[in-house]
């Protein structure tokens, strides 16, 4: 049995959820996330949690058992919470400015890069180099976190670039020089 599918999911109170066959609606606080599961995989409500199981032990249905639950998990979670992934920028003269709903990006290109959040994003500026990606569906704003950082991803000589919070980026050596030719 999958470790990860087995676990119940806990429903908050102000969460409601709609299951029609393998269509799942989840709505709360922060908006409303609908996804169509596997029919295979079994999804129900028993007690405020959302119990996922599989028919059998066929590879398929194993695989799509953690996956079904992590998705519905993770459309729980962003309605009543929501998701954030923070970008860090790294670099003379890099920054980002917050402009209408998009954000302007200097990154050393001879202009700047214009970025739109689409529908259920938004993007918060603090100061000039964090940039934090808002939303309720993870899948989204992990993807436009992705997008951002693709634009000018961190180079390994001097680190400049956008990368994401936390990320390590391992460093190469500059050329060696003239050292001991004559």
């Amino acid at each position: 049995m999958s470790r990860i599918g087995k676990r119940p999911i806990p429903v908050p109170g102000n969460v409601e959820i709609t299951l029609e066959g393998a269509h799942v609606t989840v709505r709360g606080p922060r908006g409303e996330l609908s996804r169509d599961l596997p029919a295979a995989i079994h999804v129900a409500k028993e007690d405020g949690t959302i119990l996922v199981t599989r028919p059998d032990d066929q590879a398929r249905h194993r695989a799509l058992h953690g996956l079904t639950r992590t998705l519905v998990a993770n459309m729980v979670e962003g309605v009543s919470d929501g998701f954030t992934r923070t970008l860090e920028i790294q670099g003379v003269g890099y920054r980002a400015q917050k402009q209408g709903e998009g954000v302007q990006f200097m990154l050393g290109f001879s202009h700047p890069v214009l970025v739109a959040p689409p529908d259920g994003i938004t993007f918060d500026v603090e100061g000039n180099n964090r940039v934090h990606v808002r939303g309720i569906d993870k899948e989204l704003v992990g993807q436009v976190a992705s997008n951002i950082r693709r634009i000018r991803p961190p180079e390994p000589y001097k680190g400049k670039g956008v990368r994401y919070l936390g990320e390590v980026v391992r460093r190469k050596a500059g050329k060696a020089g003239k050292g001991g030719r004559k």
